[in-house]
């Protein structure tokens, strides 16, 4: 049986170099709701909620190319 391997994304280098409206792009391109969005765009990728860290390095929604 041949495996898959999963694509990841490099989140914290993402967010570590991303302006506030990239980061807004990430957050929206993985469901998180509107009202959340603006309290997350300052805490740092570790502080994010481990569930949502997985998920954005993860996902097969998160589009790097739509994010520049």
């Amino acid at each position: 049986m041949l495996k898959k391997k999963i694509n990841t994304f490099n989140g914290p280098g993402f967010w570590k170099n991303a302006y506030a409206h990239q980061k807004g792009a990430l957050l929206r391109m993985v469901d998180v709701p509107e009202g959340e969005i603006p309290y997350m765009l300052d805490k740092p990728y570790q502080d994010l909620p481990v569930e949502l860290r997985y998920e954005i390095e993860t996902s097969p929604n998160v589009d790097a190319v739509r994010l520049k």
